[in-house]
């Protein structure tokens, strides 16, 4: 295949700070390349030295004369009086039955493309940026956290279009079901220099893990031969019937040699600081109307929400998700209706927009020390700002030097350094690597508080939604089925290449107002049975044991109360089954 981009011995470092050092990969034609890495290793800042946006220190970027380069610009400024298709002619230079089809591929209807851009949702705007970089027929392109920006929705649209891709990609993400899905070949950058692996990220991740295993093993075992060795010296140096047998193993030592293993990066911790255990209704909402002065974004929502439930909101990019969890916190007025937190909830809201707008000026301790109340320590404060990788000499710098990453874990640290019990969290995930993405997970999961989140992360919600919420066409419904079944609906029955199926499956069921009631009587019920069935599976168990240990001894009795047992299990299980569908 022939070669679209060759790096050769690229390095930048901004000031004393080295993002990379003499790095050199080359990428093919057809190549689907995910590129992965720690907040602040250098990711973007490769992407945009490729694009021309910024320069290396020294080193070449080589863009072969074959190479048609495409990207999305997220801050693109577009004229929103223009229509759709217009600006898709316009940027593009494409007639508009090829405009119209390829943004057909990103469920962009006539009906869309006829409409003035400033009618469209973010979701649909995004959907139009990546259908004109497509229809320029690049075959490179660059894709920066395109998850951070697109709807769950769209994303399936992308990585459809992706999957069936001919040409090539880098695509840059901490999304790893999104690159699992899309890319073949994974790259990272860690510790100043580039790894390339020709498998997937989840093949790669399993390779370094068994790699480093290896490596440690391998390395402890030389460290036994070389004691084993030294021991043998020591004792005999000076004898001179074994001086010759002493200088052959001190070269033996000389010979063995080590696999060098980087220094271990720290692994992020997230403890989430205890709040009080409680059962019960936590929020109540009754006919609620949300959004602003000048648009109703959704009205007549009923919805109950437990304390310990954690709660996604999802929803295509502009149905109202965000101005649902900002009514939430209180920060804009509901239009009607009403809505009550229990008295003693503590809330906590974490804005997409935050981690940009701190203060550059302020130190990363002053930060920290300022969002936690009086009553905690400063030694739990640096506990704090370690399990979020921030050592002693990082609590000393000013804001400005952070990347977007290591601001959004300093917002984070300092949200659960107050110790609330309800957590409202608008894409947390955005912009934070792999291992911060899963650590904050399995903290927010043993959190014995409320968390309510908006997450486009698929993974990320997989791992911690108990209750699935869908903001959708004016309304705010609880949705009947996990995280996967969503998905799976999505996938399957609400692409454009399936359409002709749609009659053929029913759309999702949503609980209204008055099937929450019946849905929690029913779910009491399973959970009842449940526990019956555990009981008498080990009733059943004592039984067998008793008649396997001695035969001669199991009563007519016996066996009437077994058989009684068994048959209770089976109608106990029917039973279950048919409330559970």
């Amino acid at each position: 295949m022939a070669t679209l981009l060759n790096i050769e011995k690229l390095a930048k470092s901004y000031g004393p700070r080295v993002i990379f050092k003499d790095i050199s990969f080359s990428v093919n034609e057809k190549q689907k390349i995910g590129l992965i890495g720690r907040n602040g290793v250098g990711k973007s800042t490769l992407l945009r030295i490729i694009l021309g946006q910024d320069q290396s220190d020294s080193g070449m970027v080589v863009l072969h004369d074959i190479a048609r380069l495409g990207y999305v610009e997220q801050h693109e400024k577009i004229d929103l009086a223009q229509t759709a298709l217009n600006y898709l002619e316009a940027q593009t230079g494409q007639p508009a039955w090829r405009c119209s089809k390829i943004a057909g591929k990103f469920d962009l209807k006539p009906n869309h493309l006829e409409q003035a851009i400033s009618g469209l949702s973010g979701g649909y705007r995004m959907r139009l940026k990546l259908a004109s970089m497509l229809l320029k027929e690049p075959n490179l392109f660059l894709l920066d956290e395109p998850t951070n920006y697109l709807d769950v929705h769209t994303q399936i649209l992308l990585e459809n279009f992706l999957q069936n891709y001919n040409g090539a990609f880098i695509i840059v993400s901490h999304d790893r079901e999104f690159l699992k899905r899309t890319c073949e070949q994974t790259l990272e950058i860690e510790q100043g220099g580039i790894q390339f692996y020709p498998r997937p990220i989840n093949e790669f991740l399993e390779y370094k893990k068994e790699r480093l295993v290896f490596s440690e093993n391998y390395n402890k075992k030389i460290d036994c031969e070389q004691k084993h060795l030294q021991a043998f010296v020591d004792r005999f140096r000076y004898k001179a019937s074994k001086a010759k047998q002493a200088q052959s193993k001190l070269k033996a030592i000389t010979r063995l040699e080590k696999i060098e293993i980087n220094d271990h990066l720290a692994n992020v911790r997230i403890s989430i600081p205890g709040v009080e255990n409680k059962k019960g209704i936590l929020f109540r909402a009754r006919d609620l109307s949300i959004g602003y002065p000048e648009k109703t974004v959704a009205s007549g929502i009923y919805l109950d929400i437990e304390r310990k439930e954690k709660v996604a909101v999802i929803g295509d990019n502009g149905q109202g998700k965000t101005t649902l969890l900002k009514t939430l916190a209180s920060v804009i007025p509901p239009i009607d209706g009403t809505y009550k937190w229990a008295p003693d909830a503590k809330i906590a809201y974490y804005a997409q927009h935050v981690p940009a707008e701190l203060d550059a000026s302020e130190s990363v301790w002053r930060y920290l020390r300022h969002s936690a109340p009086e009553d905690i320590y400063d030694e739990e404060v640096k506990r704090m700002a370690g399990n979020f990788l921030f050592d002693k000499n990082e609590l000393e710098k000013n804001i400005s030097m952070l990347s977007g990453g290591e601001r959004a874990r300093l917002c984070l640290a300092g949200l659960l350094l107050s110790k609330s019990n309800v957590l409202l969290l608008d894409e947390p995930t955005n912009h934070l690597d792999f291992e911060t993405v899963e650590a904050l997970g399995r903290a927010l999961e043993n959190f014995v508080g409320t968390v309510i989140f908006i997450s486009h992360n698929r993974t990320f919600v997989n791992s911690i939604a108990t209750t699935i919420v869908e903001v959708k066409d004016g309304g705010v419904r609880r949705y009947v089925g996990t995280y996967e079944d969503y998905i799976y609906y999505l996938e399957n029955f609400t692409a454009p290449a399936k359409e002709e199926k749609a009659g053929d499956i029913p759309a999702p069921i949503m609980e209204k107002p008055k099937q929450i009631d019946d849905l929690k009587k029913r779910r009491k019920v399973l959970k009842k049975l449940e526990d019956e069935i555990v009981a008498l599976e080990k009733e059943k168990k004592r039984l067998s044991q008793k008649q396997a240990i001695d035969p001669a001894k199991f009563t007519n009795e016996d066996y009437v109360q077994l058989g009684e047992v068994v048959k209770s299990v089976e109608a106990k299980e029917e039973e279950w089954v048919r409330l559970g569908e």
